[in-house]
């Protein structure tokens, strides 16, 4: 038992796994204690066993599985990670345990799936259970459908899924194991017991014995529904209900239980799917287009038996249900007709929703053919349209029901009512909102009294039975009209009526239950919350069609459209017209008997005292009493309106005004005066009585009736003045009433004819009363005018322009209501339509065009051509039908098939017309498009999955248009769009998803439907394309935002465990940033939608979503201002309308709400009072909070992607929001509310406000400046130019004080900002270019050029051609004003992109390109060509005409900018400067006259190309404060230029890191050096003196090894840094920059003193080095600073030791590469060319010694480089001839030194023949061959007296023969000299006397000379710093640090004597040399100093001259400092010591 005893000390969980299964059972046993003890279902232990339980239940030895068995259900039970273990632990159940022989075993198999499904694991268990159904082992099987009814009959059908359980059930019926068949009955029986009849479909293929069985057993079975008895874990509130029933033994909720269960199973969902397309008969088509009808009814009989079948595929059935519909209206047997029917009806039937696309072209045929008199067709017909009902929404087909609710046949009407009475009875309150409602009814009411009984009575039970769904009060206010009698009746049918399922009606319990598809429709609340939502059509429809004439029955009318029109015509008493004798009398009853006499007076006075009399009769009556039509008869009496007086006239105008007024007006009495003062409105003294009059009739009859009449009058006189008037009179009228209900057609036509007037005034009336309409119109009032004359066109535009952004005044009028009644009815207008133009849709007031008679078979037949062409002319011809009517009727005829068919096409550009086409049709066809989004809409979607970007952009705008106008509903209604997503195409997926997640936050309610995407939603996540995956996680919050958390996290059941748990985390996820549903609309802010569809440039879904806004903040509408507040109720821009508001609101007169809308929203409105004051008081604080490193944080934060990257081409919400998030801790929460208002006007606010607090809140603007930025990038996409003008007019003024602030944008804002204000410099308005181009200027001062450039050329890729033309503009600006260093990344490819616009289209984008192309040429010359590539021959002679003609002529290259123009460039006189800013704001003269006096102030030298030139010249030059740094060899900078975060290191306690920096890494030494590029300078001094600590301790040095280039790339940023920011900045401390520089030379002699560091210096930093270095040596501006010349010396004496010690290949490849620069350069000084190559003169002279360590092929590589930028030829134009000395000194020395070799060194050249650099070495090598030919390998050797001894005489003459010649001859003089310098050098005993004792004397004298100047230079003039460079520094060490050779003695005494020869005492200073270093001097031209032309013989004199200056003035230093040691050259000079000594000095005090 040893072993025993070893197993029992395991842990449970190994025993679990031992292989004895007695330790196993032990550990079984042991397991089970210890899961019955755990109490915390979340404790840790569960996790050990979590892969062992299925081990537990697959045990081998059956005593211990049982056991095992046992442990695992408790783990389930009480574990809360056991439904991790699910899949795997059921399949071993199945597999291992239900085959076991032990009845215990199979229990406890049992109860753990049991178990399982109870911890909500349903659908895995029910997997697994359904695959045991496939194993061969039957005990299995049997134990498998056991398991599955125990569930059914414990947790109910709703728990577990019955469809796939049904589906496989027959399959056991056919076993051959009894056991199994009866399971398999019993199963069947458990099934029917949930689901009844719904089980008899799947199981009629079974054997009939069995069924028959069944059968038996069914019956028996009791008809009242199981109950659920055992529930899941979250259903506890479930289970404590039914446990408390059966305690109570009460069956209180039974009837609710029933209906719950009766819905649970549609029979439907059990079957399978049928395909019947491809089993149609072949030759269908034909026969049922035969003659014969009994060919038709054969071709009938084959469908009608397809269309048995109860669910069937979906596909496409639009031929198929076109030739029914055919035969249902066109066919003349009936027979046939009624077969048609029931195959229609099968259809419907078997494809459900899927149907509902057909429904629109086939109910209309169904109800004309009502008129059918046979019962039995009648019948088939009524079975049709009910199947076709239920598989669409009433809503749908309202509009086909109303169209033959007016038909001549009482058959038709009949069948219409019916078919609506039985429709109401699907429905439920919410299916069957008011506005359905209101329509029908209406149309119904008509019915009740029409002549024929069957149609009344039909209307009766339709009314009865809408009475019965929605209540009596819902349709109560529909029936107002209606006498008692009938309602009685309605009430009666009402009661008699049976909804299906029980239903109680409207109220009781079960309303909200109904059949399934019902539940499809939306709720009432879904209508306001589009303004183009299905309520507007059906109603407005209803209500043009029923009350489109003049009302016959005043009362009938006002039921259909009185609401809609806002008039109650009902209360409008339509008198009867009275006889003139009926009016005397009753006047007579109310006048004073003196006042009718006098009325036809002839005496004027008399008529006056009687309209005076009658003015107070009129005045003191009661409104009761007031006969009004009588008392305006007797105005009208003769004289009447043909009055002459004109003070009589103005009485009676009054008079009629007044009795409008005050008494009961109708509009009898209304057309009695209407004339006459129509007639008077011109007039110049009556004119305003008579719009008074006007106005008064328009309270009284409403103004929209008044307005057609006057109109239609005033145009039907002549007289001009009063057309003008009468517009005048009609557009204030319209202010002042609003436009609720105006009838735009009704005077349209009049409007035009206006505009087509002769007379301007009537022309400019019309256009002001556009103007006004275009207030509440928006842009869709511009479509009636599309034909008018482009002149008149823009004055209308101007007018609109003029209106944009307005809001529409709040209405100060209305129509007088009477009665409470009517404020009742108001109330009722809020409710239903919440909103809309006083409850009418702009768009329904538009007059629609029916064009489906144009849209011919012949058409058709085209647009479906096998041709592309015919198809494309089809399509053509579609578009201009479409185009014509402009708008039009929903009925298209055939179009919409022919256009689907063209969406798959192959040709593309057919596909794009056809989208085109799409929306053209949207807009044309407005809401009525509805009823095509199945047929025509969701192939839209599809084209989104084609594979080219622009036809999936054209599908999109299509979709996008077609959404404005059919709001979402119908999109999300069904699986069409679930089916979309599941084509496994990329491209589709992400669009349709992207577009989802826009349009889904916008809604308040979506259909069920949506459920239906989920699963395509979860594959999406996962899907293989990045983009599909992200779209589908932006989507995920969307969705459950709508279908909730739970909803969506039980969907993830059906995954994958791997898919399920990645799923379930991003879900958790979208829960966190779920948006809030928007709220519905508040009732008074609904009238607003008017003007948002108007400020929204009419689209319309702005009207709705503006609706929606108020309270729904968080939908974004980038229009609108991104997001608003998250709680609508406490944002405070949106406060709850207070009580009395809203009692206002509903008193207020009809279509008058908007005002109280108006007082809540608008910015102008007052805010409620007990807010105001609270509200002042938050603004008074600062706007900005300043928070310390918040912004660095931010930039961490985006650079570790922890939050989104500010890049986009349209903002998201979820930029948006992430904004909003950052901000609200840095700005004032007030300013945010208003920052993200939905309102354009409080931006607009809140922008003001920030421009008052810039100027004081400027450090914490600084700080947000990254959010300011951002948010203004989002204004960008705004289409209001209000607030686009806004935004610049701050953007001006942020920049203006971030330059006078010196503050520099950092990568971080300008990436995102730039690109988007770039996108504005595109605007089609000119002011708005003007600004952004201004900006975009101001912007280089703050932030590099070189870094803007990119982002213009980014621009220039645009589509917008306006924007490609302005970037190339702002681009020619760059180079013309910074040089050619802006063009990044290389001017070669910058230029070959902009070169690439000069073959553009547009005009203006090509002229720009030319100029920018000039601009190049005017700073580089003819390199230009070079540079832009190849150009097309058109191109290139369009760019060399251009140049040519260019005004500005190249000058010849100034090397400094003119101090004229200097100040330019700083602050533009004109922030709107375009185009070669500096010369337009310069007066021309002044800048010739400047350019002038540069070119006198400065040697001019030839135009070189500047590309290379370093710009900091420029910088120099430009006194802004932009430090633009050009970018240096490969080394990624960036993170140097940045602010680094650590706290500022004091010098003590960073010293210990360079104790130990051995065993610390390179990463301190990186954060030191990245501290010396600082833009602090005590930061960088801090750094480059622990740098100097430890490059001082030779021992320590040696851990800089490595970090060399690192290190002087941070010093020469730093150079850079002080020449361009630091010394143009006068605030700056001019000590501190020396104490700066000074730091900088002591570390870079210390580093250049150490050979083995400073040969780590790589060539192209050495190249910028020395060019940092030499330009600092030329700083004019060192003189005015003292201490300067300090810093120039140890600036000559580090370039010597760098020229020294450096990598000698290295540095002399550095200098040739900054030669050619510098010379191909015009902008830099010519001396920095002259010091260079003084500086290659020296090295030259060491070349014998450092020959050997050199790389002669790197170095012959540059020479070659440079020799093919300049060949001789180019190098001799120079103005100086040094260039091409310097050069062939180089090449001739090298020759010299390695002889022929040096013709092998030419491998790394390519392409040798590009230079004349071979050439050129075989003519030196073969010339000294003559020399050296004999001599064999010299090694190191110098040229020995050997060769010279073995020279024979004979070759020395010739070769010195060959020299004098060329020393003769004028082009070789200088070649000449310097050979024979060199040959003296050689042989210094070579006898000259034969050769010159011939020569004259001068000849002799010039010889003599030039050697002497060639020694001079050879010796001395290559000191970098002569006094001829720089003569005031009484440079202390020229360049010489070989002082051992040259003593300055020898200097001393050569001085004397030249100084005595030129009569100079030797006391006398020529320049202040030595000590009067304070007193700068006057430097004089460089060219007087360095010109070496032998031509004035006093040349070589004065060089010498100056040569001894600089020595004496050297020793003098030397004197004075007492430094007698600086003999040796490696070793520091004193001025080392001496700034070693400062740096010291510098650190204690730090210290």
């Amino acid at each position: 038992m040893g072993d025993d005893s070893e197993w029992m000390k395991l842990p449970i969980d190994q025993k679990c796994e031992h292989k004895l299964w007695k330790a196993r059972l032990n550990g079984y046993e042991e397991a089970l204690k210890l899961f019955q003890r755990i109490e915390d279902e979340k404790s840790p232990e569960w996790g050990k066993y979590l892969g062992l339980i299925k081990k537990f239940v697959t045990d081998s030895n059956a005593v211990a599985q049982l056991k095992g068995l046992e442990a695992a259900l408790a783990f389930v039970e009480n574990a809360h990670v056991a439904g991790k273990t699910t899949g795997e632990v059921v399949s071993g159940v199945v597999t291992k345990v239900f085959n076991q022989p032990k009845a215990r075993a199979k229990e406890l198999g049992m109860d753990i799936c049991l178990m399982y499904i109870e911890i909500e694991k349903a659908e895995v268990v029910q997997d697994e259970l359904l695959k045991g159904l496939d194993n061969k082992n039957p005990k299995i099987v049997v134990a498998c459908i056991e398991t599955l009814r125990k569930a059914l009959s414990d947790f109910g059908s709703k728990t577990v899924t019955l469809k796939p359980v049904v589906k496989v059930l027959a399959k056991q019926f056919e076993s051959r194991e009894k056991a199994v068949r009866d399971e398999a009955k019993l199963l069947a029986v458990e099934i029917y017991k949930w689901i009844r009849d719904a089980l008899r479909p799947p199981l009629q293929s079974i054997n009939s014995v069995q069924l028959k069985e069944l059968e038996e057993e069914w019956v028996k079975l009791p008809s009242s529904p199981p109950k659920q008895t055992r529930f899941l874990r979250s259903q506890q509130d479930l289970k404590a209900k039914f446990e408390q029933q059966q305690a109570q033994g009460g069956e209180q909720s039974d009837g609710e239980d029933e209906e719950e269960t009766a819905v649970a199973v549609d029979p439907y969902e059990l079957l399978e799917p049928v395909e019947i397309l491809s089993k149609m008969p072949k030759d269908f088509y034909e026969k049922i287009e035969a003659k014969k009808w009994q060919e038709r009814k054969e071709a009938l009989e084959a469908i009608e038996a397809l269309t048995k079948n109860p669910k069937l595929e979906n596909g496409d059935y639009g031929d198929l249900v076109r030739a029914l519909k055919k035969v249902v209206g066109k066919d003349a047997n009936v027979m046939l007709v009624s077969m048609s029917a029931k195959c229609l009806a099968g259809l419907a039937a078997g494809l459900r929703k899927k149907f509902g696309t057909y429904a629109g072209q086939v109910v209309p045929t169904i109800l004309e053919k009502f008129k059918e008199k046979k019962p039995q067709v009648v019948q088939s017909l009524q079975e049709a349209i009910d199947a076709i009902f239920l598989t669409t929404t009433l809503q749908n087909l309202s509009e086909d029901v109303l169209a033959v609710m007016d038909n001549k046949n009482p058959s038709i009407k009949q069948q219409a009512s019916l078919f609506l009475a039985r429709s109401f009875r699907h429905c439920t309150q919410a299916t069957l909102p008011k506005s359905v409602l209101k329509p029908l009814c209406a149309a119904l009411i008509k019915q009740v009294n029409d002549s024929a009984p069957e149609v009344r009575d039909a209307a009766f039970e339709a009314l009865g039975t809408a009475m019965k769904v929605v209540g009596e009060k819902a349709v109560n206010p529909f029936l107002t009209d209606l006498d008692k009698l009938k309602l009685d009746k309605i009430k009666e049918c009402a009661d008699k009526v049976e909804l299906p399922g029980g239903r109680k009606g409207a109220g009781g319990g079960g309303a909200a239950v109904e059949k399934k598809p019902a539940a499809k429709a939306a709720p009432p609340s879904e209508a306001p919350s589009k303004s183009s939502g299905p309520p507007k059509k059906s109603q407005t429809a209803a209500a043009s069609k029923v009350s489109a004439g003049p009302p016959k029955k005043g009362k009938a009318a006002s039921a259909a459209g009185g609401k809609t029109k806002k008039t109650s015509d009902s209360k409008d008493f339509t008198e009867t017209e009275l006889s003139v004798e009926a009016c005397e009398d009753l006047a007579a009853g109310v006048l004073p008997a003196s006042c009718l006499q006098q009325l036809d007076s002839a005496n004027w006075k008399e008529r006056l005292a009687s309209m005076e009399d009658f003015q107070r009769a009129v005045e003191t009556m009661d409104r009761a009493v007031m006969p009004c039509q009588a008392l305006v008869k007797m105005l009208a009496k003769k004289p009447g309106w043909k009055e002459t007086n004109f003070q009589v006239m103005q009485m009676k105008l009054h008079i009629v005004a007044l009795i409008a007024q005050r008494g009961q007006f109708s509009k009898t009495s209304a057309f009695v005066v209407l004339d006459g003062l129509v007639d008077k409105v011109g007039d110049v003294k009556c004119g305003g009585n008579a719009k008074e009059g006007l106005t008064a009739i328009g309270e009284a009859c409403s103004l929209p009736w008044t307005a057609e009449q006057v109109v239609s009058m005033a145009f039907a006189q002549k007289n001009p003045k009063n057309q003008a008037e009468a517009l005048n009179w009609l557009a204030n009228a319209m202010k002042e009433f609003g436009f609720a209900g105006i009838n735009v057609k009704a005077f349209i036509n009049n409007v035009k004819t206006a505009l087509g007037a002769t007379n301007p005034a009537v022309r400019t009336a019309a256009i002001t009363l556009l103007g006004v309409m275009y207030l509440y119109m928006g842009a869709p009032l511009r479509m009636f005018f599309e034909d008018e004359k482009p002149a008149l066109l823009v004055q209308i535009d101007a007018e609109f322009e003029k209106m944009q952004g307005q809001s529409p005044p709040a209405p100060i009028r209305a129509t007088k209501k009477t009665a409470a009644d009517e404020e009742e009815d108001e109330g009722e207008e809020h409710d239903e339509d919440g909103g809309g133009a006083g409850g009418k849709d702009i768009m329904d007031l538009l007059p629609r065009t029916d064009i489906s008679d144009k849209i011919t078979a012949d058409l058709v037949s085209k647009i479906g051509d096998k041709n592309w062409k015919i198809r494309k002319e089809g399509l053509d011809e579609a578009a201009a039908i479409i185009s014509e009517a402009k708008f039009i009727t929903a009925n298209v005829g055939e179009l919409p098939l022919a256009l689907k068919g063209r969406l798959n096409d192959s040709n593309k550009i057919l596909v794009q017309q056809s989208l085109t086409i799409l929306q053209q049709l949207a807009a044309a066809m407005g809401p009525g498009l509805k009823q095509h989004v199945k047929a025509l809409g969701f192939p839209v979607i599809t084209v989104l999955g084609d594979s080219k970007a622009n036809v999936r952009m054209a599908a999109m705008t299509t979709l996008q248009a077609w959404v404005e106008q059919t709001g979402m509903k119908d999109w999300l209604e069904g699986e069409d769009l679930s089916e979309e997503l599941k084509r496994e195409n990329p491209f589709l997926r992400q669009e349709v998803l992207g577009w989802l997640a826009e349009k889904l936050p916008t809604l308040r309610t979506v259909p069920g439907d949506l459920m239906l995407c989920i699963p395509q939603l979860y594959a999406c996540l996962e899907d293989r394309n990045g983009d599909v995956r992200k779209k589908a996680q932006d989507a995920l919050p969307t969705f459950m935002m709508h279908l909730g958390y739970d909803k969506m996290n039980k969907a993830t059941g059906k995954l994958k465990p791997s898919s399920k748990d990645q799923v379930v985390a991003m879900l958790e996820k979208a829960r966190a940033v779920m948006p809030a549903k928007p709220a519905a609309p508040a009732k008074t802010g609904g009238k607003g939608s008017a003007e948002a569809s108007r400020s929204a440039s009419a689209s319309r879904s702005a009207a709705a979503s503006e609706d929606v806004a108020d309270s729904k903040p968080e939908v974004k509408k980038i229009r609108g201002g991104g997001v608003a507040g998250k709680k609508p109720s406490s944002s405070p821009e949106d406060p709850p309308p207070p009580k009395d508001k809203e009692c206002n609101g509903s008193k207020k007169p009809p279509g008058k709400a908007k005002a109280a809308a108006g007082s809540q929203q608008g910015p102008a409105g007052k805010k409620p009072a007990a807010k105001g004051m609270k509200e002042d008081e938050d603004k008074s604080g600062p706007i900005f909070i300043l928070i310390p490193n918040a912004k660095e944080q931010r930039i961490k934060e985006e650079k570790q992607l922890k939050i989104l990257k500010w890049n986009f081409i349209t903002p998201r919400d979820e930029y948006v929001e992430q904004l909003k998030t950052q901000m609200s801790t840095c700005i004032a929460k007030w300013l945010q509310d208003e920052l993200f208002h939905f309102d354009f006007q409080r931006h607009v606010k809140a922008i003001g406000v920030m421009i008052e607090r810039l100027e004081s809140e400027t450090e914490a603007t600084i700080s947000c400046l990254d959010l300011i930025l951002k948010w203004f990038s989002l204004r960008f996409f705004d289409t209001n130019t209000t607030v686009l003008m806004k935004v610049l007019e701050y953007l001006k003024l942020l920049f203006t004080m971030l330059n006078r602030e010196n503050y520099h944008l950092t990568e971080y804002e300008a990436t995102s900002f730039v690109p988007y204000l770039i996108l504005k410099v595109g605007e089609s308005k000119d002011v708005v270019r003007k600004d952004v181009r201004a900006i975009l200027a101001m912007l280089c001062k703050v932030y590099p050029a070189s870094k803007v450039f990119p982002f213009l050329m980014e621009g220039t890729k645009s589509k917008n051609s306006k924007q490609r033309s302005e970037c190339l503009e702002e681009l020619g600006c760059l180079i013309d004003g910074y040089g050619m260093n802006v063009c990044q990344p290389t001017p070669a490819k910058s230029l070959k992109e902009i070169a690439v616009h000069i073959g553009d289209r547009d005009t203006s984008v090509r002229n720009a390109a030319l100029n920018t192309v000039v601009a190049v040429y005017n700073a580089c010359g003819d390199q230009v060509y070079k540079l832009i590539g190849n150009l097309s021959e058109k191109d290139l002679s369009m760019l060399e005409e251009r140049i040519k003609r260019s005004a500005k002529k190249t000058p010849a290259a100034p090397a400094k900018q003119s101090t004229t123009e200097k100040p330019q460039r700083e602050h533009p006189t004109h922030p709107n400067a375009t185009f070669l800013r500096k010369p337009a704001q310069e007066d021309p003269n002044k800048l010739n006259q400047a350019r002038q006096n540069a070119h006198h102030s400065e040697p001019s030298h030839p135009s070189i190309p500047k590309e290379f030139q370093l710009d900091l010249d420029m910088i120099e030059k430009d006194q802004s404060q932009v430090c633009e740094l050009p970018d240096l060899v490969q080394h990624k900078l960036d993170e140097l230029l940045e602010p680094i975060m650590i706290p500022k290191p004091k010098i003590r306690s960073v010293s210990p890191h360079f104790d130990d920096l051995h065993n610390s890494t390179a990463s301190t030494i990186n954060f030191v050096i990245s501290q010396v590029a600082s833009g602090d300078i005590n930061t960088s001094i801090q750094a480059l003196a622990q740098i100097d600590e430890v490059l001082r301790q030779e021992d320590k040095a040696d851990v800089m090894s490595g970090h060399i280039d690192q290190l002087l790339i941070a010093t020469i940023m730093q150079l850079r840094l002080i020449n361009s920011t630091h010394l143009a900045d006068d605030r700056m401390d001019k000590k501190d920059i020396i104490k700066l520089y000074s730091c900088i030379m002591g570390n870079m002699l210390s580093l250049f003193s150490m050979e083995a560091l400073a040969r780590e210096a790589s060539m192209g930093v050495l190249k910028d080095l020395m060019h940092g270095l030499i330009t600092l040596m030329l700083d004019t501006r060192m003189e005015d600073v003292e201490d300067g010349t300090q810093v120039i010396r140890s600036v000559n004496l580090l370039v010597i030791r760098v020229l020294e010690n450096s990598d000698q290949t290295n540095i002399i490849s550095a200098l040739l590469v900054l030669l050619q620069d510098t010379l191909v350069s015009t902008a830099g000084s010519p001396k920095v060319s002259e010091l260079v190559m003084k500086c290659l003169w020296r090295i030259i002279r060491f070349l014998p010694e450092t020959i050997n360590n050199i790389n002669l092929d790197r170095i012959l590589l540059d020479v070659h480089n440079f020799m093919k930028v300049f060949p001789k030829e180019k190098l001799k134009q120079l103005k100086s001839d040094v260039p091409h000395r310097t050069l062939k000194t180089l090449l001739h020395t090298l020759c010299k030194l390695t002889g022929a070799k040096i013709l092998d060194h030419l491998s790394m050249i390519e392409n040798r023949n590009e230079s004349e650099l071979e050439a050129h070495l075989r003519r030196v090598v073969k010339h000294s061959g003559n020399l050296s030919g004999m001599k064999g390998d010299r090694g190191n050797e110098k040229m020995g007296l050997r060769t010279d001894d073995r020279m024979s005489k004979a070759k020395v003459s010739d070769i010195l023969s060959e020299i004098f010649k060329k020393i003769g001859s004028k082009e070789n003089t200088k070649e000449g000299l310097t050979e024979l310098y060199e040959y003296k050098q050689k042989y210094s005993d070579a006898d000259l006397e034969p050769f010159l004792k011939n020569t004259s004397q001068f000849f002799q004298s010039y010889v003599e000379r030039g050697l002497r100047m060639i020694e001079s230079e050879r010796e001395g003039k290559t000191r970098i710093q002569t006094s001829a460079v720089i003569p005031q520094h009484g440079s202390d060490s020229g360049l010489s640090g070989s002082n051992e050779e040259l003593k300055p003695a020898v200097y001393y005494e050569r001085l004397k004597i030249l100084r005595q020869r030129q009569g100079l005492e030797n006391t006398s200073r020529q320049q202040g040399v030595g000590g009067s270093d304070d007193e700068p001097q006057q430097r004089p031209a460089i060219s007087s100093l360095l010109s070496s032309k032998p031509s004035v013989a006093s040349s070589t004199d004065m060089l010498h001259s100056k040569l001894s200056q600089l020595k004496e003035s050297r020793e003098l230093y030397q004197q004075e400092h007492n430094s007698p040691t600086h003999a040796r050259s490696a070793s520091p000079a004193t001025n080392l010591d001496d700034l070693k000594k400062r740096l010291e000095r510098i650190k204690s005090n730090r210290q």
